[in-house]
């Protein structure tokens, strides 16, 4: 079943402490929101099941529509549903970024700059000592601890945030963790850079493909991919073309692979899950092919949004994503 209280911290990093030699070793970190309010954040750098090297992703300068839904700076605690169009995270239906991209880290080595809690600690300590920095934990909330201090820190009462990773496609005794749009990250607000870092974390055991009602692993469904291995892929995006509504939205696909695809079956979906299928017909090696963007309630918002390409199984093949900055100007085609 899924995450019973999925949601986001959004609060100051104060302090941060490491453990290498736990059974189960996290990166802690220490946080307070405007309220006064303290938290910790237990981030897995150790798979329990193996591999045991995480796979991660760090991104410097996150762009997304997702960072428009975040509640205020400070707030605190905010429980999320797990819907599309709301700010709950997904790292299959999202498209927060390429998973192909993602690479392994060991959890916490001697030396500078070579295992996990190394890279955590580069933005966490940037984010301590920058008073302006803002902190999104997203992740399944623990607590309030009436009468207990935190085991780490020692601040009454023990709370805070875990599962601050993928929370989808487990199997064996983690299954019952799985569900859609509840997966957990850690954001970070530059505002003197106007900048946002995100870090995303999964467990190599993990599937990609996942159920889209119970974020179970789809047993016929093939691995993560590879490195730019999609026979098609979204090019460009025009979403707010010249002129009143309705608009004439479009979508440009290429076909990457040196083979005909034959697109019976093809379909794109936008963040609400919306489809339209791709006109019937092969798509020869290296052309693209502009799909208007309309029918079955297929939309695509000026206020930032994601494409998504499924193939005839209904499978993610490619996705992207646009904000409401790249989208602003009308007529100016978007390219990924």
């Amino acid at each position: 079943m899924p995450l019973k209280r999925y949601g986001v911290l959004a609060a100051r990093a104060v302090d941060r402490r490491r453990e290498g030699s736990s059974d189960t070793p996290h990166y802690q970190i220490h946080l307070t929101d405007d309220a006064g309010t303290h938290y910790r954040a237990a981030v897995n750098v150790e798979s329990q099941q193996a591999p045991s090297e995480l796979l991660y992703l760090a991104d410097d300068n996150f762009r997304h529509p997702v960072t428009q839904l975040l509640p205020p700076a400070g707030g605190g605690w905010t429980a999320l549903p797990s819907q599309p169009g709301a700010a709950a995270l997904d790292f299959i239906r999202g498209n927060l970024f390429d998973p192909a991209s993602m690479r392994t880290l060991p959890p916490d080595l001697v030396g500078a700059d070579n295992d996990l809690a190394d890279l955590l600690d580069h933005y966490v300590q940037r984010a301590i000592a920058d008073p302006t920095a803002a902190l999104y934990v997203f992740g399944q909330q623990w607590g309030p601890e009436t009468g207990a201090a935190d085991k780490v820190f020692g601040f009454e009462p023990g709370n805070g945030v875990h599962d601050i990773h993928m929370n989808q496609g487990n199997s064996g005794r983690f299954r019952s963790d799985n569900g859609v749009r509840q997966d957990g990250a850690l954001l970070v607000h530059l505002p003197a850079e106007d900048r946002w870092v995100a870090v995303f974390l999964a467990f190599q055991s993990q599937a990609w493909h996942t159920d889209n009602a119970t974020g179970n692993p789809i047993g016929t469904a093939p691995p993560r991919p590879s490195d730019h291995e999609e026979p098609v892929r979204i090019m460009a995006a025009l979403v707010n073309p010249v002129g009143p509504a309705p608009e004439a939205e479009t979508i440009t696909v290429l076909n990457a692979s040196p083979a005909p695809v034959d697109l019976r079956g093809w379909h794109l979906a936008d963040q609400n899950r919306q489809t339209i299928p791709l006109p019937t017909g092969t798509l020869p090696p290296g052309t693209t092919l502009t799909v208007p963007a309309d029918g079955n309630g297929f939309h695509l918002g000026d206020q930032g949004g994601t494409i998504t390409l499924l193939d005839p199984d209904g499978l993610k093949v490619h996705g992207v994503s646009y904000t409401a900055q790249q989208a602003r100007r009308e007529g100016r085609t978007i390219t990924f």
